[in-house]
């Protein structure tokens, strides 16, 4: 009995949901820009969370703080990517991992208040994880887990 192989296309739900975790990426280093334009708020916030501290401090305080988001959303985003080609290669264990991360991404968002920019990126991510559990998705996963491909 022969048995099917793929010719090492992915199908088009793994294609449209790795496209949808690259745009997912691309929104989240937009996010990161965005913070860039956030540093008056988060120093004002500094004034008001702590008076005590110097104005040198609070704005040094702020520089961190801005450096420190963009330096974990740029991570991330690398992060994502290297998952999102695992994913279009039929790794299943990428498949685990950027649904517990779109999960992460949903939890966050839910308790906190986003921006537009969150809830899109959030929604695209949710809709990749879906189009990635699809049958032809599925299937094709299990081939590659069983080395069915060429």
């Amino acid at each position: 009995m022969e048995t099917p192989t793929v010719q090492g296309n992915p199908p088009g739900t793994m294609v449209a949901a790795f496209f949808g975790y690259l745009v997912s990426t691309i929104s989240a280093l937009v996010g990161a820009g965005l913070l860039l334009g956030y540093r008056d708020e988060l120093a004002g916030a500094l004034r008001t969370a702590s008076p005590r501290l110097t104005e040198d401090q609070i704005q040094h305080s702020a520089t961190l703080g801005q450096a420190f988001g963009i330096a974990v959303l740029v991570v991330l985003a690398l992060l994502y990517l290297f998952l999102s080609f695992k994913l279009k290669a039929g790794r299943n264990w990428a498949r685990i991992v950027l649904t517990i991360v779109t999960l992460l991404q949903v939890a966050s968002l839910a308790a906190t208040s986003g921006t537009a920019v969150n809830y899109v990126s959030t929604a695209i991510s949710v809709l990749a994880l879906v189009l990635s559990y699809l049958p032809p998705s599925n299937a094709y996963v299990t081939q590659v887990k069983h080395g069915h491909t060429r």
